[in-house]
This record gives structure tokens, C-alpha cells and sequence, in this order.
């Protein structure tokens, strides 16, 4: 069944006088093409008339010993997957998304004129990646992004100089521009999605340590929610819209009332686009009549 200019195993299904569309005949010489390459489609056809098709004309050919080769056997394939092995493999995808996420959001630019230099630059970018898609300590994220992820290779950032304590560097340092960064994709998220913030929810969470951490301002003894009484805590104030997008966020000591930073979450929020005259959201242990007058007199 060849055809001139074709490689002789090409499948020509001629001219068939029925009433069958251009792609029909198209898909269904796709199919018996597959079929005598002993190839396994990725999508199966959904058409039941090109189906049919197919199967008569390959019973035709069959029968009428129409085949100009004979069928290929399992052992004149060109690469028997049934025999492959792997080494060496790398995951992409999620960290390619999250990578092309934050060239569109403009990490890069913002941490160079924060002054970090391009090496800098690629290892945060790595960490934020690696965090985004496999959360873990500082001593496997290294492990991971040497063993499991293929990212360093476009990003350029040499894998092999990846340890633990440049993890924590890099963390520091992206710490050190935390408000600049948040202020930034405060921005950047609202014209993206073309939202502004009307509503904002405001609120307080707390974790604990183990250990002492007995050179720490910020870890201490606090009201745990997780009831750990034994141990230090930190807390956390977060400011989100209600899309889920992060405006703002502060560590504090972990004896810190409720209602004590209320003031510096609006002066903070104060400083991101879109927020003009927004409604804050906040549950009754922060929202005190000083607190309820404080938000209202900062507009």
C-alpha cells in the first residue's frame, strides 16, 4: 500500500465512494497506519464511523494479503519500551509553571534593584520555587533540587553549590525586602486579575518551637492555640483580599495581645495600591470599640 514520496508502510486508503468527510478518511488512514506500526495512540478516536472504517479495511487488507511488508514482530521495533530503564530523571513541570509565575511578576526585577546580584537572584528564585512545590527543611529542599528536580538546569543556577546554609542566606535576604516584595505583588496580582480590594480580612495565628530559644526576642511564651503551654511561640498577622492574595504580613513576639498591632497592619496597608477606603474584616478577639475607632480615623 505505498505511495509515491511515502514511505512504503504508509497507509493510502484511495478513494471510497461512501459518504465520508476529507477528515474522516484522514483519521481513519491514521488508524491503520498506527495499527500496522503497532503504535499505541494517545487519544483514542471518538468518531464510531471512522472506527468502523477502519476496521473493515483492515480486514480487508488482511484477508486480500494487501500489506506490502510484513507485520512488524515486537523485536524489529526500533526501541522496545517494554525493555526501557531509567536514570537520572528530573521533574519540570510544576517548576516550570511556578518559574514562568514569577517572571511574570517581576521577581527579578525587584530583587535587583534591592541590590541582589544575578547568582542571588537565580538561588531565590530557586528556593521560591522549591518551596512552592516541595516544602521541606532547608536540608532536603537541597537534597531534592540536586536529586529530584531538573530546575537549576534553565534557570542556570549550579545545583552542586546548593547547600542548606545558602538556603537560609537566601532566606534572610529575601526577608530583609519582605515589605518591598509584598507591596510589589500587592500590585502586580491586582492588574493581572484587574481586581481591586474593597474587603481585606485581618488576622492572628501563632506556632511554637521546641527547644529553649532562649537568645530569641521574638519566641515567647503566649497563648497557644495548639495548646502548647511548654513552648515558645512567634506569631502571625496576616492581611489577604478576598481573592486570597497576600497584602501584607509581620512576625511578632509570641506574648502579643490580639488587638496590640492593629495600628501597624493599617499603616502597612496603608502603603499598598488599591486599598483606598477598604472594609477590614477581623473576628471579635481584635475588633474592640479603641480598634473599631482607630481603623475608622485612618480612613
Amino acid at each position: 500500500m505505498g505511495k509515491a514520496g511515502l514511505p512504503p508502510y504508509h497507509c493510502n486508503i484511495g478513494i471510497i465512494d461512501d459518504d465520508y468527510t476529507a477528515e474522516q478518511l484522514n483519521q481513519t488512514a491514521r488508524i491503520l497506519t498506527d495499527r500496522y506500526e503497532q503504535k499505541q495512540s494517545l487519544f483514542e478516536p471518538t468518531d464510531t464511523a471512522v472506527v468502523e472504517l477502519a476496521e473493515i479495511l483492515w480486514k480487508r487488507i488482511i484477508e486480500d494479503k494487501r500489506l506490502d511488508l510484513m507485520l512488524h514482530s515486537p523485536s524489529s521495533r526500533q526501541i522496545n519500551a517494554d525493555t526501557m530503564r531509567h536514570s537520572n530523571v528530573r521533574e519540570i513541570g510544576s517548576e516550570w509553571i511556578c518559574y514562568q509565575t514569577l517572571e511574570e511578576m517581576g521577581v527579578s526585577k525587584v530583587l535587583a534593584e534591592a541590590g541582589c546580584t544575578e547568582e542571588q537572584i537565580k538561588l531565590a528564585a530557586t528556593q521560591i520555587v522549591s518551596r512552592a512545590v516541595y516544602p521541606a527543611s532547608e536540608l532536603k529542599t537541597a537534597s531534592w533540587i540536586k536529586e529530584n528536580s531538573a530546575f537549576c538546569e534553565f534557570n542556570g543556577y549550579d545545583s552542586e553549590n546548593i547547600t542548606k546554609d545558602k538556603l537560609y542566606e537566601s532566606a534572610l535576604r529575601l526577608y530583609t525586602v519582605k515589605d518591598w516584595l509584598e507591596q510589589h505583588f500587592s500590585y502586580k496580582t491586582n492588574e493581572l486579575f484587574d481586581i481591586s480590594d474593597k474587603i481585606v480580612l485581618y488576622d492572628l495565628t501563632n506556632t511554637y518551637f521546641e527547644g529553649r530559644f532562649s537568645s530569641s526576642k521574638l519566641a515567647q511564651y503566649g497563648r497557644s492555640k495548639e495548646k502548647r503551654k511548654d513552648a515558645k511561640l512567634v506569631v502571625l498577622a496576616l492581611v489577604v483580599n478576598i481573592y486570597g492574595f497576600i497584602k501584607y504580613s509581620s512576625i511578632h513576639e509570641g506574648n502579643i495581645a490580639n488587638c496590640s498591632n492593629v495600628s501597624l497592619m493599617i499603616d502597612k496597608l496603608s502603603l499598598c495600591p488599591n486599598t483606598q477606603h477598604p472594609v477590614v474584616v477581623m473576628d471579635a478577639g481584635i475588633a474592640t470599640e479603641e480598634n473599631l475607632a482607630m481603623i475608622r480615623a485612618k480612613g
